[in-house]
This record gives C-alpha cells, structure tokens and sequence, in this order.
C-alpha cells in the first residue's frame, strides 16, 4: 500500500482524488457532510419532476476527446446521452427566435433568413465556428503530453484573430438589432466572455462533444461513486470535518464534528478553501497570497438564484437553452433584468413524468439581498416566492397559460448553496468568486498547496479555478500525479 489519503468532501475533485489515489495504490476514505456525492453536481426531485442544479454544456461525452477519456477512467462514460441540436436560444420580445445550431450550414442558412443585411458578420461567425471544429483543443491543453499540449497552444495563437474579442465586441459587428443584443449573451448572458470560448464550444458541439447525461446531474455523480466504490474507496456520508489535525507541520487526519478523529498520512480537501484554511486549520497556513484569497469576497451580482418549475406542459419541441430579451426590465430577486435565460428539459423524458416538463430559470441577484432576510424566515421564503411569481410573469410571455400549468416550485438561492456545499456565498467559490479561463485552462489554475504544511493538498474549485465539471475532476487526478511524483511513484491509470 502506498499510503492513506483522508479526501473532505465528495464532490468532483474528491471523487476524482479517490479514484485515481485507488488506482495508484493509496488507502482512500471521503468524509463528506451531506447525505449525497457529487458537491454542486446535484439534482433533486420535487413531485415527480427532476430539477438539476448543475450541468448545461458537459463536455467529452464520445470517444475522440481526452475528456472523454477522464470521464471513462472515472466510471461516468459510457452512459446513455442525449444530443442537443443548438448551443443557445435567443427569443426577441416580437416573437422571433435566434437558435444557434451546432449545425453550421443549419446555422448559416437561419441566420441570414433572420438577418438577410448581416452576411458579412454571419460569414465571419461561421468561419469562427468552422476554425475550432475537429479538434480537442481543452483536452489537449489540460490533459496531453507537453508536446501536445505545446501543439495546441501554437495552435490557439494561429486562431489569434478570435482570440481576442469579446462576445459584446463582435456582437457589434451585427446591424440587426435583435442579433446586435442577441449574440453577446450566447455564453450564459456574459458579455465579456472572450469569444473564442464561445467558438471553442460551439466546435466541441458540432464534433459531437457536448451532450446531455439521461438523468441528469445526480445520476452522473453517482456513477462515479459507484467506480469509487469498485476500486475499494470507503466514503462516510453525514460526516462533516470540523478540523484537520496537524502535527509538526504534517496534515496527519481530520477531526469531525461527532467528535472521532481519523488519521492518515495525506489529507486532500475538496471543501471551501475558506473554510478549509481559516476554519478547519485555524488560520494557521498562510501567507500574504493566502490571506488575500481568504478575505471576504465583495457582495458582486452573481448567476446563482434559480427558480424551477415542474409543468403540465410537453417541452419536447423547445429549445434546450433559452434566453428571452424584455423589452421593458422586470426587478427579480433585487436585481433589474434585461433578460432571462432559462434551461428547458424536454429534451430528457427521465426528468418529469410523461407530458409534463421542468423550465428552469437562472436569475442575477447579490449575497446580501438574501443574506439580510436570513433570520427572518417568514421573510425569506416570501422573498422566493415574489422572485418565483415575477418570472412566472416573464415566461408567460413565450409560454402562454403557463401559469395554470405550474405544478411545483422550488427556489434555491446563495444561502441554499451555501448550507448545502458549505462555501462562502454560495455556488462559485474559487478565491476571486470568479471563473479564471486561462487558469482553468492550466487544469490547477489556483494553489493546491499551502505554506508551511506537508502532505495537504486543495482539489476542486479552489485549486481548478475552473467552472466546469471535467475541470474539477482534472484537479483530482493532478493531486494525485503531484502526490506520486513527490512519493517517487509511479501514475498509473486502470
């Protein structure tokens, strides 16, 4: 036996650190405080409708990706999958829709039907979808040898010219002013998104890349803990650490909040980096850049209120991604919508029962919003109720008689996330509370380690700095390459 690895926490990064220490030869336990794997690859049932907190473009699901590769030593692939015909969906306030198909020539032929002054944009729209397709440039990057991985960086340089804009510079280019406000919101309403990340999912769409998982986020979770599991990994739910345990200056357990202690010769942590170094280590393991990621994050305007909707209506025919342009602003959840992007899910049939479907809407809103009303309950479920009657109100406007259709509602907010995952503010958390795309390009973007501790390792967010599902797991497997080379060990991959 290589040795023993203690993992905080059961979500991608822990999971993928169990699997690979497994099969590297290392003694593996999860202690994870909720009753699920998975973290933020969640889902959950309400009255028979399945609502899902995570996925919406998961990448590497067929052979002919490196991602697909992880995803296969992870246990989650093969699996049965669904192909989405578009990226995004664009509906203006008059009725017209702007679907953008993974289908190139689909694409071209729509948008000139929609935009028939705009060919010189679409043209170049096109030739930038068209230069990323037949590769796997985020595979290649984050999981090839350093010849590959040197191959596809010259490669981005020679796709220079789309490297550099962003989705509200190019979407400039358009003169129809439906798609001129359309196309910047293409990547989950972010103006400022690069576009190259846009062109660089679009190709992973058009390869056949990017699909659905049947089932949704928790059944691909689940997958994985069963390989987990298969390879020997003990994993204790409803067990949440309280402290790591330290001793001359070597991670050596953890202590839980029953009490028990546990020992171990390495300890990996895919819970907060927050809470982890100022709270489970007592503040006693950082540095200037340690204490600046720690300090509490400014109150910005995050993507991370959602109201679900369970309806008797069928969505088969509706886009999978839908973003619906107001022509007169609506104040949801505190925060002044322009638009509402939603996902739809009647592309899967598993989640909601026959004839029925789930809509589920992603809101704009700040911490603080909800964090005053967290004493005051009645106030609170209130406050989710009004966010849920107002975009009601709003989807009526492209689904009408929905309202009558409406079966059941959740809405999960930042203190949801926060109970559930146990971060600071909710959802994203990764020190800047920001996704860093060319750090996650890097697979660790953020530290896995920090000053002054042996045998400690961070996987997940903290240290991927990514926002992606195979970003996170990536993490696991390079803690655990890292943990292997220290060790004069061997990686092996079964």
């Amino acid at each position: 036996m290589a040795g023993s690895i203690i993992i905080i926490g059961a979500g991608m990064g822990g999971l993928a650190a169990g699997i690979y220490g497994r099969m590297n030869g290392f003694e593996t336990k999860i202690f994870e405080a909720h009753s699920l794997p998975g973290g933020q690859c969640c889902s959950w049932k309400r009255e028979g409708f399945t609502f899902d907190g995570c996925i919406h473009h998961l990448f590497g699901c067929a052979p002919g990706s490196r991602i697909y590769d992880l995803w296969r030593e992870l246990g989650a692939m093969p699996r049965e999958m669904v192909k989405t015909v578009e990226c995004t969906s664009i509906a203006s306030p008059d009725g017209r829709l702007f679907r953008d198909y993974y289908d190139l020539e689909k694409l071209e032929s729509h948008l000139k039907d929609l935009a028939p002054g705009d060919a010189a944009a679409i043209d170049a729209y096109i030739r930038g979808c068209r230069a990323f397709v037949g590769n796997d440039l985020l595979g290649d990057v984050m999981l090839g040898t350093t010849a590959e991985r040197t191959k596809a960086l010259v490669s981005m340089a020679v796709r220079l010219t789309w490297m550099m804009p962003s989705m509200e510079k190019f979407g400039k280019r358009f003169k129809d002013p439906f798609l001129r406000r359309a196309f910047p919101l293409l990547v989950y309403s972010a103006p400022s998104v690069p576009l190259f990340i846009h062109l660089v999912r679009h190709g992973y769409g058009v390869n056949g890349l990017i699909q659905w998982p049947v089932g949704g986020a928790l059944r691909f979770a689940l997958s994985i803990e069963k390989r987990y599991k298969a390879l020997g990994g003990e994993i204790a739910y409803n067990s949440k650490v309280e402290r790591i345990l330290v001793e001359n200056g070597r991670a050596v357990g953890v202590k839980l909040a029953d009490g028990s202690e546990h020992r171990a010769d390495i300890v990996i942590s895919d819970a907060d980096g927050r809470k982890t170094i100022m709270e489970m280590l007592e503040g006693r393991f950082v540095d200037d850049k340690v204490r600046k990621a720690c300090a509490e994050p400014p109150d910005t305007t995050a993507w991370s209120v959602h109201v679900y909707l369970g309806v008797k209506r069928d969505l088969a025919a509706e886009p999978s991604a839908l973003i619906m342009l107001l022509d007169d602003p609506v104040e949801i959840a505190g925060h002044r919508c322009e638009s509402l992007e939603m996902q739809i899910f009647g592309f899967d049939k598993t989640m909601a029962p026959a004839g029925k479907g789930v809509i589920k809407a992603e809101l704009f809103s700040d911490y603080s919003f909800w964090k005053r009303l967290a004493g005051d309950r009645a106030g609170y479920e209130a406050e989710k109720a009004k966010a849920a009657d107002r975009t009601i109100d709003v989807l009526e406007r492209h689904f009408p008689g929905l309202r009558a259709q409406v079966e059941t509602v959740d809405v999960p907010t930042q203190l949801t996330w926060e109970r559930y995952m146990g971060g600071t503010h909710g959802f994203a958390n990764m020190p800047t509370k920001k996704v860093s795309i060319w750090s996650g390009l890097k697979g660790v973007g953020g530290d896995m380690t920090l000053p002054g501790l042996d045998r400690f390792y961070f996987v997940g967010v903290w240290a991927s700095m990514a926002g992606s599902l195979f970003g996170n797991a990536l993490s696991g497997r390079l803690a655990i390459q890292a943990l292997c080379k220290r060790l004069k060990l061997p990686f092996k991959v079964e």
